[in-house]
């Protein structure tokens, strides 16, 4: 009894394998194929159900079908609109904006004004003023909402212009917004306030996706006047305790602002199913600068948002400079860096010096030491968690947005991003990478090669877990 029971255990633990190794690496990354063939191999029992639940980034067929529906629709508004196109003639951005385009539907305009706002507060009361000043509508679409001041002072705007008459919608994720949601969305809706959660889990899960795709977008748009797009959420800065984050918003006006309704509308459709009317910008502002959208997600055909940097990495000849909290990349954009690097190019990676997810963190840790000795910078700043994402490419084109530099962003998460192709947007950016820069520890390569091995060997696996998608 004993000897068959033992001889049927073996049979289902090499039938488990067996299946994995059948139906993992279809429908998988290479590298994350590893991680989880690894997983399998070890504990198979518990391997393959996990990866069943969380290993394949899949997304139900009715939000994929939408956001199609939605992008076609996006292309068709702009055909008559070919006033208002940005026609880049030669370098990077004659590359980068028909790729960008393809990919996320939006044709890059001229005629934009873009504010950067790296302060906290003066970033949080310019959207509150804008909230105050509205007179026809307020589209918010968030990761994250707390219950805090800030999550307080963002109702009681909302519920101020909904008094006035003013169309208010909020779009807010599910899980990122949880406390948000359990505290203010009674008082929101009996204001007049439409509020719905995005990707919600539960008896919805079927109808959503995989559990842990999250839509980690940060954007406002007032009036179809103004809008906002870049890291910062609705919550304090302290909102992880130990961990006071610094952010970067780009403040926008002119035709772009159409564009990131556009986005709000996309996503407000795949939740609801109800179309908003989406008016063009026509106006456009002194400060002219062309700006494109840059949306991506697992809604998408392809993964938007690591080809648009890896290709601004590749198209890169003197300098480029990336900043992001979580820096876990992928094979092609480690080999992206590595290549740019070894090319000549000036390739600088700014990192927080603090996390607050410190598996993420450790992970991150182990592609310091190829990095560094292919030539890349890396500058740890330390006075803030560095929460802030954003890129800039040589002194022409610039990235501004919600999109980190790891796998979880390129490939799970709904983001969005803001390409902007003016040498004074890249300049004022490069002025704030330099107080980074200026206030950070540089990790020297010889000093990194030394540290002890049992660090090494966390690093190893912690990159092999967060490589689990």
């Amino acid at each position: 009894m004993d000897w068959s029971y033992g001889t049927a255990l073996l049979i289902v633990d090499w039938l488990i394998r067996l299946a994995a190794l059948w139906w993992i690496p279809s429908r998988t990354s290479p590298a994350a194929a590893r991680s989880w063939l690894l997983l399998v191999g070890f504990v198979p029992l518990l391997g393959l159900p996990l990866y069943l639940l969380l290993g394949h980034p899949w997304l139900s067929r009715e939000r994929i079908e939408r956001q199609a529906r939605a992008s076609d629709l996006i292309r068709e508004e702009q055909r008559p609109l070919s006033a208002l196109r940005w026609t880049p003639h030669d370098g990077a951005a004659a590359e980068m904006a028909p790729l960008i385009e393809r990919q996320g539907a939006f044709m890059p305009t001229h005629g934009n004004a873009v504010a950067l706002l790296d302060d906290y507060d003066a970033s949080l009361r310019a959207l509150l003023d804008d909230i105050d000043a509205a007179s026809q509508q307020v589209h918010l679409l968030y990761y994250l909402m707390f219950d805090d001041a800030v999550g307080e002072a963002v109702t009681a705007a909302l519920c101020r212009a909904a008094t006035r008459g003013v169309t208010c919608r909020l779009l807010l994720d599910a899980v990122g917004a949880k406390r948000g949601l359990r505290a203010y969305a009674a008082r929101l809706r009996k204001a007049g306030v439409q509020v719905h959660a995005m990707l919600p889990g539960g008896l919805q899960w079927r109808r959503s996706g995989r559990m842990d795709l999250r839509n980690h977008r940060k954007v406002a748009v007032l009036d179809n006047r103004v809008g906002y797009v870049g890291s910062q959420n609705l919550a304090n800065a302290t909102f992880v305790p130990g961990h006071p984050n610094r952010e970067l918003v780009a403040r926008v006006q002119g035709p772009a602002v159409s564009h990131l309704e556009g986005v709000f509308a996309s996503d407000w459709y795949i939740e609801t199913g109800e179309r908003l009317d989406v008016q063009p910008d026509l106006g456009v502002q002194a400060q002219d600068v062309a700006a494109q959208l840059l949306p991506s997600g697992p809604a998408y055909p392809f993964e938007n948002a690591r080809d648009t940097v890896n290709a601004l990495i590749h198209l890169a000849r003197r300098k480029v400079v990336l900043t992001t909290p979580y820096f876990v990349p992928d094979d092609a954009t480690l080999s992206a860096l590595r290549i740019a690097a070894l090319s000549g190019v000036d390739v600088q990676l700014v990192l927080s010096a603090t996390n607050n997810q410190t598996l993420t963190a450790w992970a991150q840790q182990s592609y310091y030491e190829e990095l560094l000795a292919c030539g890349v910078k890396i500058a740890l700043y330390r006075p803030y968690f560095l929460h802030a994402k954003h890129l800039t490419v040589d002194d022409s084109i610039a990235l501004v947005g919600s999109i980190n530099l790891d796998i979880r962003s390129f490939a799970l998460n709904a983001e969005i991003g803001l390409v902007c192709y003016d040498a004074g947007v890249v300049a004022r950016i490069r002025a704030i990478e330099a107080d980074y820069l200026a206030h950070a520890d540089h990790v020297d390569g010889d000093a990194w090669r030394r540290r002890p091995g049992w660090q090494r060997s966390r690093e190893g696996v912690a990159r092999l877990a967060d490589s689990l998608m």
